[in-house]
């Protein structure tokens, strides 16, 4: 694991202390319904799946997951220790009746780490989470007894990127650079980008493309990103899901007057919006796609809170 120095844990040692600040207003259901646990997952419907179908126009794909292996820097203290073993079966030619040789795998690791997605049980405020949701109530030793990630369901529709490395001409964003409403606004409009509801909006900023192997302290510590007014903004949008080629999505460190993370209050807490981290974006940057059919579905571990994913962009 990459040890990080002290001075790097600043901003998230600051930012989980607002993050847990007490204050919190009064609750209010999800439109949805008071049972409801998917949130913007009900956007999935079988006329949204048979537009986004009609994305597709060349056939191609890529995959929006970064590779994970052990050592990758990640928000402390998340790690992930891989061990392969050959797995002894006895005497398999007596057994099978053939010199079968089996590998196995054991993986010790915490699901928030690398390509994620955040599930509306991950981030609250004053110990209230989506839909009235007291963690108290739901939160076990063994995993949520509500909100848990077994109860998406595939994530199907319409993919977006706007490329904040165009709209800004350079090549990456830096630390702590903030993505405003007005700069979503302006590079939607320059990029052709329209929004609808049910999207998946997704940021290219350049910063793990950038970043993760050259200089990973620095990757790990400080990211750019949106704003709390402009997750608010998106969540007007009424996506399905929000993301970027970054560890966290919001800026750190915010800007004056924001809290650091906030923005995972307002789209999970607040709204139901799904939130996908570590984005591999690059390749559709490159290649100018900003419209893709969107493909998740995620390994259904009962009471998981985030999962590691790698969803599939087709167009």
């Amino acid at each position: 694991m990459i040890e990080l120095k002290k001075n790097v844990f600043g901003a998230l040692i600051i930012g989980l202390v607002v993050f847990e600040m007490v204050g919190a207003e009064e609750c209010a259901h999800s439109k949805w319904g008071e049972d409801d646990e998917i949130g913007a997952a009900n956007y999935v419907t079988p006329s949204q799946i048979m537009m986004a179908t009609k994305l597709v126009k060349k056939g191609k794909s890529h995959g929006l997951g970064i590779v994970i292996e052990p050592g990758m820097p990640a928000f402390p203290p998340r790690y992930l220790q891989l061990q392969a073993i050959e797995n002894h079966l006895g005497d398999p030619e007596k057994l099978y009746g053939w010199p079968v040789t089996i590998h196995d795998d054991i993986l010790q690791t915490w699901l928030g780490l690398g390509p994620q997605i955040d599930g509306l049980g991950h981030a609250g405020e004053s110990g209230n989470f989506y839909n009235c949701n007291k963690g108290s109530n739901f939160r076990l030793t063994t995993g949520l007894a509500k909100l848990g990630i077994e109860k998406i369901p595939p994530l199907i529709g319409r993919g977006i990127l706007l490329d904040m490395t165009k709209y800004f001409d350079t090549e990456n964003m830096t630390s702590g650079q903030p993505i405003t409403s007005k700069d979503i606004r302006s590079a939607a409009k320059n990029q052709g980008v329209t929004f609808q509801d049910g999207d998946v909006i997704l940021f290219h900023t350049g910063w793990t493309d950038a970043m993760l192997r050259s200089e990973p302290e620095a990757w790990v510590s400080s990211e750019p990103g949106i704003t709390n007014e402009a997750a608010a903004f998106i969540a007007s949008l009424n996506p399905m899901a929000v993301g970027a080629d970054t560890w966290g999505l919001g800026a750190v460190p915010p800007i004056e007057g924001d809290r650091v993370f906030y923005d995972h209050v307002i789209l999970l807490k607040e709204n139901g919006i799904y939130i996908l981290e570590t984005m591999n974006t690059g390749t559709l940057a490159e290649e100018g796609v900003h419209e893709f059919m969107f493909v998740l579905g995620q390994a259904k571990i009962k009471g998981a809170v985030q999962m590691m994913i790698n969803p599939i962009a087709i167009w």
